[in-house]
Order: C-alpha cells, then structure tokens, then sequence
C-alpha cells in the first residue's frame, strides 16, 4: 500500500508523499551549515547549493535561473504574482481558480467555466476587450476535478489585448509537462510538497519581462535579488529541486485511476465530475444523495484516505466553489476527490474498489 502502512493513501493533491530523492537531499542539505547570504567559505557552500537548486527547478520547468524566485510554497508564490504583475491593472481570475488566487484578487472579475470545468475562451475574449490593462489568472489543472485548462490558447487572446498571465501550475507540475515558455504564461507558481518534496518551499517563474516588475510582497533583506526577504530554507529547496527532477509515470498512474474509477461506478453509478483532458492521477467521484463529508468518513474508517476539494479549509468539509462553479447544483456537495500518489499500487486500487462498494452497500442498507 502505498507509503508503506496499512493506511492507502490517496489524497495526494493535498501533498504527495516525500520522494527518497527528495529525502536523501534535505538530509546532505542539512549538514551545509552556511547562510546563502554570507561571504565566507560555508556560505559560499551554501550559496552554490542553492543556485544548484535554482538552477534544477528553472530548467525542468522551462526557465531562466535569474528569473525564479523562491518562496514558502504555492500560495505565496500566487500572492507575488498577483502582487507584482496586478499592480494597476484589471484582475481576471478563473471561476474554478484555488483560494490562493480568490485571496489575493479580491473583487476580480470572474471568467465563467463550462460544465466540464473548462474556461470559456469567448468570455475572456469579451472581458479583456476594450479595457484597461488585465492581469488573468488561470490555473494549469484543478485541484478537484484534474481539469486540464487550454492555457496556451488563453495565452494567445490575452497578448492581443496587452494583458499578463499568471498560471497557477501547483498541481500540475510533476503529473504532466510544464513549461512557462510553451504555456505563454508571464509566470508559473510551483509547489515542493505537490512534487513530492518538503513543504515550506516553493517558486515563482516568470519571463524576463515579467521578473521586471517584481517588487517584494515579503521585504527585508535583499535575498532573492531583493524580490523576497528572508533567509531560504535550504533543505526544503534542496527536496524541492530533487523531487522536480523525479521521474514520472503518468501512464502507468493512469491506468490504476480509470481501474478506480471504473470500480466506483460499477458499486453504485458514480458520477465522474470534470470532462476533458486531466491529470492521470485525479478523479472526482459524486455518489447523488450522500454527503461528500459521510462518505470521506467511512472510507477513512475503512483506511482509506480521500478528500472534499483544496485541503486548505482548516479541516473543513464544505461544499466545493470549483463543482458550484461548473453548475452541478447539489452534487458539488457530493463529490469525493481520489487523487493518486506517485507511489500508489494496484492493492492500493483494490482495495478503494473494496471499501467503496461496501460503503456504498452499507448506505443502501440503512435507507431500506
């Protein structure tokens, strides 16, 4: 089973398992006891590993090492981007977008999705014509539903309306390829722990152009060429580097998701949210008439752990904005999200299957 206990773990878009690449260089990491910042010889040690890692991270995402500022994780790398390349412009955030963005973009205008979870290209078209400047925010693939955006094609109809481009790349990066430059984006947020790294580390990628622009939403110091106060934690950048250069498998990752999938709609007539391209690693399931909080409950009684939407609500269960958003009415409080791990086996599938149907047995019993 997957990390290793009798706990199968499938709630890997809340954070994946540390990678032993990962672990092997935050323990070497560990012993470099220099600041980055410091003159002399340990820190001179310490700078070369974390230019190492800058340069590791810049690459396997299509960037240039100058242009990557690291951060505390996904979230803060939004709020930078927000902060720095929405300063006097419009905002533009996705109806599906995670709470990083909605936080850092309060009153943005809000670009419609379709009922498979896709941007409406259109709409945006219509927003960004004939306005002031725009800062769109779009995410790569949603956190629930694994809904792959059509980001390059967003991409193109904001350069001819003179708009930026954040994309928000967290869950995307490390499940399928990402590359600022193909995307067309002005920048990309990262995150070590959705990688299979640390948490507490995290990267904000942009353009030449865009890195003009940056200034500091946390100041202090001059690290980061004076675009981040503070002091890296360099073990955590050291993980964050070696899990971005991990292999992946999303073939192989895929299959024991459609095995899955195929497993919970057989128990009951599952319905699968989201449509289109998406991760292989995500599904959405919604089970019509039971609440996603009961049923993430008996499968975690059973050992089996998913999640309801973005694991950052405090703990808490609540109907999910992105299923809302795609109009599924009731059912977006139905929905479980199943979200593979790099590590997940085929026993961790069985037993899914396994303790999905019995759920779903037992549910029927007691409305006899």
């Amino acid at each position: 089973m997957a990390g290793g206990t009798s706990l199968v773990y499938l709630d890997a878009n809340a954070t994946e398992p540390l990678r032993p690449a990962a672990r092997a260089a935050m323990l070497a990491a560990l012993d470099c006891t220099g600041n980055p910042y410091s003159v002399h010889a340990a820190g001179r040690a310490a700078r070369n590993l974390l230019e190492t890692a800058r340069e590791a991270i810049a690459a396997r995402f299509g960037g240039a090492p100058a242009n990557l500022v690291f951060t505390s994780g996904g979230t803060e790398a939004d709020a930078l981007a927000v902060h720095a390349l929405g300063a006097g412009r419009r905002l533009v955030v996705g109806a599906t977008e995670h709470d990083a963005i909605r936080a850092a973009a309060p009153g943005a205008s809000v670009l419609p999705i379709d009922r498979e979870g896709l941007a409406e290209l259109a709409a945006l078209e219509a927003i960004l014509a004939g306005g002031e400047p725009a800062l769109v925010c779009l995410m790569l693939a949603n956190n629930e539903t694994g809904t792959i955006q059509p980001i390059a094609e967003a991409a193109a109809i904001c350069r001819r309306h003179g708009a930026r481009l954040h994309v928000d790349a967290v869950q995307a990066a490390g499940r399928m390829q990402v590359d600022l430059a193909a995307l067309g984006a002005d920048s990309v947020a990262l995150s070590s722990h959705k990688l299979g790294g640390p948490t507490g580390a995290g990267a904000l990628l942009l353009t030449a152009a865009a890195a003009r622009h940056v200034t500091p939403l946390i100041a202090g110091g001059r690290q980061e060429r004076g675009r981040r106060g503070g002091t890296p934690p360099l073990a955590a950048i050291a993980g964050f580097a070696a899990a971005a250069e991990a292999g992946y498998e999303p073939a192989s990752i895929a299959e024991l998701r459609d095995a899955a999938e195929r497993a919970a709609v057989a128990a009951c007539g599952a319905i699968v949210c989201g449509g289109g391209p998406r991760l292989p690693n995500t599904m959405c399931l919604a089970l019509p008439g039971v609440r996603a909080e009961t049923q993430v409950i008996a499968l975690d009684l059973a050992g089996i752990a998913v999640s309801v939407g973005a694991a950052c609500s405090s703990g808490k269960v609540r109907q999910s904005h992105v299923l809302a958003a795609m109009g599924l009415g009731e059912l977006a409080g139905q929905a479980i999200r199943v979200s593979l791990p790099w590590n997940a086996t085929r026993a961790d599938i069985d037993a899914f299957g396994v303790a999905y149907a019995a759920m779903v047995a037992r549910l029927a019993r007691r409305a006899a």
